[in-house]
Parts: C-alpha cells; structure tokens; sequence
C-alpha cells in the first residue's frame, strides 16, 4: 500500500530480519521498510543495508520505546508517509497478515489498530498468556477501550496519531503509553486477529522491572 511504512525495531536481529524483509516484500516494496538498530551486537545493521530497506541506527542499546519513537520521528519529520506498521523482528508477526491490517483500516476508519492473538488453546505458554490477559484487562480499564492484547507489537498507527502522540519510555512500557495517550486524545483503536506465533520471547510481567515500569505507566497521570 503506497504512503505506509513498515517500521522494525531490531536488536541483534541478524538471524531473523532477512527472511521477515523478504517476507513484507510481496506486500510492500523495501524502499518502505524502515529498520531502526538499537544498538546491536551483531550484524543487523549491515544485514538491512545489504537487504535495501532504510536504516536508523542507535550508538548503544535504549530499549524497544526508544527505537520506535526514534522510527515515527523519522517518519513524521522526513516523510510524508500517512501510515505506519511496527513488527516485531524476531518472526513473531506474520508478514502475510498485513493485508488484515490494510482492509480493516479502509473499512473501519480506526486510527490505530493493534494485532491481537488468541491465547487459550495455543501452544503461548501458560505465564505469557497470563500476563497477556491481565496487561489486556488493566489497559483496557484504563483507558476505556476494550483492547484484547495491549502488549502486541504488530500495529498499524496513522499519521495523526504519530503527529499528536508523543511517548518518553524508553522500554517496553512505552507501547502501553502510546495507547493510554492515544485514547485520551480520542483516537479510535481497534483490533485485527493475527496468528499466535510464540517465538521464546520473555513474559512481560514475569520481570520485575518490566512489570514495575507497566504499573507505573499505568497508574501515572499524563
């Protein structure tokens, strides 16, 4: 879909980011894949160059928040770009499902869409879906919309948003700020049912300062 970008926050993706660019690329040519490096070890710098897509880099490592706003600056300040998409580079979200995304934003006019994956009777592991649920229900509550997976990173954000919508987490509790503010300011969210694709990422609330930086985004008044 032309005017979008799909942005991939990327620490040590070396082994997984070829195969999810050539994967978007029947859906969305490269030039439109932007890659940020957040500081990583490994290759993944030099692997996103060698694949075509824009790159970003961080001189050290920030955090997923810190990566994602460094990507909608970029978008909002140097492009004209109307949509964005974040994926995961870790293969948990499937490229295929980006046409989900595309028809649901045509239909419904939301502003934001997030992914949402079925917990019970997958193969997600008993803590993540735990910690799914509750995050879900306690942002939800928050902000009053029904939001069935809070913490998904597969999300289509329109441009407004991105222009009105200014986040300061630096880690994974700056997606949970991105939504708490965007409902404030009215923007319509929905969701889009994707594949429960578990790739052994950690649980979000089964590390403490993960789960003490959720609360207190939660609970903080903006």
């Amino acid at each position: 879909m032309e005017q979008t970008v799909v942005l991939i926050p990327a620490f040590n993706a070396a082994a997984t980011l070829p195969e999810l660019i050539r994967r978007i690329e029947p859906y969305l040519p490269r030039e439109q894949i932007l890659v940020v490096d957040d500081g990583s070890k490994d290759r993944t710098a030099a692997i996103a160059i060698a694949e075509g897509v824009r790159v970003l880099r961080h001189d050290r490592n920030f955090g997923k928040g810190r990566a994602l706003r460094t990507g909608f600056d970029y978008v909002v300040r140097s492009t004209s770009d109307q949509m964005v998409i974040t994926m995961d580079a870790d293969l948990q979200h499937r490229p295929e499902e980006l046409p989900s995304f595309f028809a649901m934003h045509q239909l419904s006019g939301f502003d934001l869409l997030i992914g949402y994956r079925a917990r019970w009777g997958t193969s997600m592991p008993f803590p993540r879906k735990l910690s799914n649920s509750i995050t879900s229900f306690l942002v939800s509550a928050r902000t009053g919309v029904a939001i069935r997976d809070s913490q998904c990173g597969y999300r289509l954000i329109a441009r407004r948003v991105l222009e009105s919508v200014e986040t300061t987490a630096d880690g994974y509790e700056a997606e949970t700020e991105f939504l708490i503010k965007a409902a404030q300011k009215g923007f319509r969210i929905g969701c889009v049912p994707i594949s429960t694709v578990y790739a052994d990422e950690r649980s979000y609330m089964t590390n403490a300062r993960t789960t003490f930086r959720f609360l207190n985004t939660l609970l903080k008044e903006y």
